[in-house]
């Protein structure tokens, strides 16, 4: 298949699927919304959740937006300075506009295939900077372990913080805990997963010479191996507090982007940072869902998380694309798409300027 049309078709299949969850979303809200007008003695026909979301986002407060918006921004940039500190142990000091480019692009591909964006940001850099792929990829694969370390430690905070609403909500939506000990005390389950690993650890000792010597498994070993160094570079940083430093720059953007975005919003105003907190963290899963951004998801666990705090649905849901969409759409699209369009410009400028200097 042309490569070109796959990815059309996976931005196809991707949106499609935020969209459907989206509208689910959306459906049992209006149900709801139209139940309230009801008791309320408002007339069906005056009662649209569609009018009032456009309200609430066009009445929401553009001052604290722009404010959400620098936030975001200096999130990247701390995330930017960072990743040059991982590369540097590679030998190169790319430059911060590349860095960041890069990101943004990141970002705007992460909308039409979710998790390209690790491969768009590793690929800009490799192309501009002249980073070895597989270890630029290691670079961003380590960037990301620390986000979800990091994000560990702010769902552990957050659960603390707020145990009862957390504990109550995963008890019983999800199970999680009932769930694995069927899985691992199934007797069934057990034999095979032991019966498959003695016949693979088997196949692969006995067929070893034979994989490593292939050109395949050359070319897999050179790839581990740049994808290792690439991976190795955060225990051999010159100035690890600095980069913990950024470490917590972009997660409390992260954290404060939500809890400021209370006060865009008057029904959300009231709000304190633990229910920021907890907000930050149930938007933060949904957008680990595989659709654009976390559409749909993102929508659901945000509005679950607002009904921990007395926040109507309907409330709820438009804060939810309020906060979406001006990350999302506002931010993303226009910043990616800016980068896309700028990369090959400002290069080709840094290069003519090198040649004269040359």
């Amino acid at each position: 298949m042309n490569k070109r049309l796959k990815t059309i078709l996976q931005v196809i299949v991707f949106f499609g699927v935020g969209s459907i969850i989206l509208y689910f979303v959306y459906q049992r809200q209006n149900a709801l919304y139209k139940a309230k007008c009801v008791v309320d003695g408002i007339p069906v026909e005056d009662c649209s959740l569609l009018n009032k979301l456009w309200t609430d986002i066009t009445g929401a407060n553009p001052w604290i937006l722009i404010i959400v918006l620098m936030m975001f921004m200096i999130s990247n940039i701390s995330r930017a300075i960072r990743w040059q500190m991982l590369l540097e142990p590679l030998g190169k000091k790319p430059k911060f506009l590349n860095s960041l480019m890069a990101i943004m692009a990141a970002y705007l591909a992460n909308l039409g295939v979710p998790r390209s964006g690790e491969f768009v940001r590793a690929g800009v850099i490799s192309k501009y900077e002249g980073i070895p792929m597989e270890k630029a990829i290691g670079t961003v694969v380590t960037d990301r372990i620390i986000d979800v370390l990091s994000l560990l430690i702010v769902i552990t905070l957050a659960f603390l913080l707020s145990f009862d609403y957390m504990y109550d909500y995963f008890q019983a939506n999800f199970d999680i805990m009932s769930r694995l000990e069927r899985w691992i005390y199934n007797p069934f389950f057990i034999t095979t997963a032991i019966g498959v690993s003695i016949i693979s650890v088997g196949l692969v000792w006995y067929n070893w010479v034979r994989i490593i010597s292939s050109t395949l498994g050359k070319k897999v070993l050179g790839i581990l191996k740049g994808f290792m160094d690439g991976i190795i570079t955060v225990f051999k940083l010159k100035r690890p507090w600095v980069f913990l430093f950024h470490s917590i720059v972009i997660w409390l953007m992260y954290y404060l982007m939500t809890y400021v975005c209370f006060f865009a919003f008057e029904p959300t105003s009231h709000l304190g940072p633990v229910a920021g907190l907890v907000t930050f963290v149930f938007g933060s899963l949904g957008v680990v869902f595989p659709a654009p951004g976390g559409m749909g998801s993102y929508q659901f666990l945000v509005m679950e998380s607002l009904g921990f705090f007395g926040i109507n649905s309907a409330d709820a849901f438009s804060f939810s694309n309020i906060m979406f969409f001006s990350i999302q759409i506002l931010c993303n699209i226009f910043f990616g798409a800016l980068a896309f369009i700028y990369l090959p410009i400002f290069n080709k400028r840094q290069g003519t300027i090198s040649g004269k200097e040359d």
